[in-house]
């Protein structure tokens, strides 16, 4: 037999990783220290026992490891923001609750800024009976509000461009014929009497949307203009002070008012431009059509004349009664405007019902109108019906 001696060879740990692993073990073993609490390198400590307690280098590891693990539990434990984490029944109440506060200081808001503006326009009218200066100051003055709020950085600018303007100008046309129709109006019958028509719009919106738009409505939808119509007749008939002027001035405001909501609609889709600067571009637009109209219909030298005999019947008060219709008219018809960016359309119908008795039962009692009992009757039966026809057509066609 030939005997084959065999050679003792010492195979230590580090020569059994350098044959499964060639990486320098020199550069393992002196690692930077992590330094620091803001990164975690999470890792597995190797089994070193099998290899045996002569491996200096991996015996450094392992206390670094041991470091590490007291230095793990020291660390500051990061979670993510719960922004999925549901509202619970008192947040959202309380979120509820808010939005009924705010929206209930937008109707208190609306109606007693245009019951003063109703009040004081009226004493304008009545010591000075020209609406259409009337009506092209009240159009100045919120231009000049909301141009210097532009310019102050108060509100933010919209941006607008060319192809706005265009889609806003037939808006603007309805805006001010409607104006000038209704201030007509008003300088030659009670305010009581031009609101009590006024409310008859929604039959003006139905019979437009039907005869012209050829748009249908279900048939509760004509049976709710009954009552208005009826109360608008009635409550004509029996006024004591009736004028044509007057009454045929609210009906074309009515009718003016519709066009100016159906081009309202149709050419503002995907506009992103707020109520309060919609409102602002609109005014500004509607005086510059309406300002060519009223220099040639009464003229300077009548609003200088006219101008003089109120002063001198009133005296420095008319100034005042000017200023505060032309700032009352822009505040009320602004904050309707950014009263529509918080509720439905329905809230906002009955919102409108609601402002129209506010005024109407405010001029009777501060002017002293005379009101029959017929009379009275027909402007509750007209309100009613608009107050109806709001109901029905919400839920007929939403």
């Amino acid at each position: 037999m030939i005997s084959l001696k065999q050679s003792h060879i010492g195979i230590n740990g580090s020569d059994f990783f350098r044959r499964k692993n060639p990486v320098n073990h020199r550069r393992l073993c002196h690692l930077a220290p992590l330094s620091g609490k803001s990164c975690v390198v999470a890792a597995t400590k190797p089994n070193l026992s099998s290899v045996g307690s002569s491996i200096n280098c991996f015996g450094s590891i392992n206390r670094k490891l041991q470091e590490d693990q007291k230095v793990s539990s020291s660390l500051i434990t990061c979670k993510a923001y719960e922004a999925d984490k549901p509202i619970d029944g008192k947040t959202e109440t309380s979120i509820e609750a808010a939005r009924k506060v705010k929206i209930g200081i937008y109707f208190a808001t609306w109606w007693a800024l245009n019951v003063v503006f109703n009040i004081y326009n009226k004493k304008v009218l009545n010591a000075f009976p020209f609406p259409w200066l009337t009506s092209t100051l009240s159009l100045a003055a919120g231009s000049l509000i909301m141009l210097v709020s532009w310019a102050l950085r108060v509100v933010e600018a919209p941006k607008t461009d060319m192809e706005f303007w265009k889609t806003l100008l037939p808006v603007a046309v309805a805006h001010t014929i409607g104006h000038v129709a209704a201030t007509v109006s008003m300088s030659k019958v009670a305010v009581s009497f031009t609101h009590i028509i006024k409310s008859g719009e929604p039959a003006f919106s139905v019979l437009v949307s039907r005869f012209i738009l050829g748009e249908t409505f279900p048939m509760p939808v004509y049976l709710s203009l009954l009552p208005i119509i009826g109360g608008c007749g009635l409550a004509a008939l029996t006024e004591l002070n009736f004028n044509m002027i007057g009454f045929m001035g609210a009906m074309i405001s009515n009718l003016a008012f519709v066009f100016r909501n159906i081009f309202s609609k149709r050419g503002m889709k995907g506009k992103s431009v707020s109520g309060m600067n919609y409102y602002a571009c609109l005014s500004i637009l509607s005086l510059l059509i309406l300002t060519p109209f009223a220099i040639a219909v009464e003229g300077p030298q009548m609003w200088a004349l006219g101008w003089k005999e109120a002063i001198s019947q009133i005296g420095p008060n008319f100034v005042w009664w000017v200023v505060a219709q032309s700032v009352f008219y822009h505040l009320y018809n602004q904050v309707s405007y950014m009263s529509l960016d918080e509720i439905s359309p329905l809230t906002f119908s009955i919102g409108n019902t609601m402002k129209r008795i506010s005024v109407i039962v405010s001029s009777i009692i501060i002017f002293r109108t005379p009101v029959q009992p017929v009379n009275a009757l027909g402007a509750a039966i007209a309100v009613f019906g608009t107050f109806l026809y709001s109901q029905v057509i919400y839920n007929c066609l939403v």
